[in-house]
């Protein structure tokens, strides 16, 4: 192993520059040189019509900063599989032996990690730093604790506006059909009510919960102010198991349907049952907001954050990670190790799993939701009875997840 190929793949998010430096570090370290092929998978498929590619040499790892979000490798959204030229897999190979390249540390989620198992058994060599900021992979996963952490700072500041007008905040965020970064990032931000895809949503609960916080932060306000905030993952399901996508939106590349309007559908929902709920134009009028025809009931308004939970600066957990799991994968595939996944370092053992075991998908925990539901929050359901074991745990002790 003496020259290695860094890919990164699928969306962007936090820590993936630490995973491109992680592996240049090592790879220099370890007498190999490592060099950047670009735009994810498109690249690798191209990379026999490159002329020619950057090594990250000590210099050049310089100019890579672990701790802005994006990649210096850049993306692309590309299932090999799916290239319909039935020689795909020995082009990759004819562009991989062009650059002498012995193996690749990838970076992706559960789509790239799929390419991963393909590309291994056609004998690429390749290994996984596990990357998305859903973090619904089997291990943590590059990208996660900093999305969380932006969709905490965006939700605690719009409560000002929300409070200023009396407003009730709806914020769509990603995840597709797991709820962690709502989930987790809600938590963060204090928000009263987290829809997520593993709990189906009734929205006469949800309702009924919005109106008795909301109307009595108002009246209890001796300046009449408050708000009410709600996370929205948007894959969530309404009580009836419906999926909320917007039919028009198409497709992604990996034939995913694009999810679109949960935030949207909320907000109608919401504003539905206001109009019709005579005992809020009582409200209204009692706390002197009122005016008829113009503001009858309060504002329920989205926004919806979209890229920019994913961009910007990374966390310092992420830049940690990257590194460990960039560095790491170059001592796999060292190793001779392919088609497996970093899991994490424990003293001086690099744990890893099969990449076909990583990309399983791992959901919410229904119990941990409970425990806070006992705290206060709405998660579109009637609280289930708080039911509590003990148990002394033992160490080690695993780490974030």
């Amino acid at each position: 192993m003496k020259n290695i190929g860094v890919i990164t793949s699928g969306g962007d998010c936090g820590g993936l520059n630490a995973v491109v430096k992680g592996a240049a570090q090592m790879a220099h370290k370890r007498g190999m040189s490592c060099f950047v092929i670009p735009n994810g998978y498109a690249g690798l498929y191209n990379l026999v019509d490159f002329e020619s590619l950057v090594e990250l040499k000590p210099e050049r790892i310089d100019l890579v900063q672990a701790n802005p979000a994006g990649s210096e490798a850049g993306h692309s959204r590309v299932k090999i599989s799916k290239i319909k030229d039935p020689d795909k897999y020995e082009r990759i190979k004819t562009g991989l032996k062009k650059f002498n390249i012995d193996g690749l540390v990838i970076s992706g989620g559960d789509d790239t990690g799929s390419v991963i198992v393909d590309l291994s058994k056609h004998g690429i060599k390749c290994v996984h730093a596990p990357k998305t900021m859903d973090l619904d992979l089997q291990t943590y996963s590059v990208g996660a604790d900093s999305t969380i952490n932006r969709i905490a700072k965006f939700g605690q500041d719009l409560k000002t506006t929300g409070r200023t007008h009396n407003r009730i905040i709806v914020i769509e965020v990603f995840g597709r059909y797991a709820g962690h970064t709502a989930f987790r990032g809600g938590i963060a931000a204090d928000a009263d009510a987290i829809l997520i895809p593993e709990v189906p949503t009734d929205f006469d609960i949800l309702y009924e919960h919005m109106k008795k916080r909301f109307t009595r932060r108002i009246e209890q306000s001796d300046v009449k102010a408050g708000t009410y905030l709600i996370i929205v993952a948007e894959g969530i399901k309404n009580i009836d198991g419906q999926e909320l996508v917007d039919e028009n939106a198409g497709i992604d590349a990996f034939g995913h349907k694009k999810l679109a309007g949960a935030g949207k559908y909320t907000c109608q929902e919401l504003t539905k049952r206001l109009k019709r709920d005579e005992s809020i134009k009582e409200f209204m009028k009692k706390t002197n907001m009122f005016i008829a025809d113009l503001y009858e009931i309060p504002e329920v308004r989205e926004v919806h954050p979209g890229h920019l939970v994913r961009c910007g600066n990374s966390s310092a957990y992420d830049v940690n990670f990257g590194k460990e799991a960039g560095a790491s994968c170059v001592l796999l595939l060292e190793k001779g190790l392919s088609g497996v996944t970093f899991v994490r370092v424990g003293g001086n053992k690099i744990k890893y799993i099969d990449t076909q075991d990583a990309i399983k998908q791992r959901h919410v925990d229904i119990e941990r939701i409970n425990f806070y539901e006992c705290l206060g929050v709405n998660f579109g359901r009637k609280p289930a009875k708080p039911s509590f074991d003990f148990e002394k745990a033992t160490l080690p002790i695993d780490r974030y997840l």
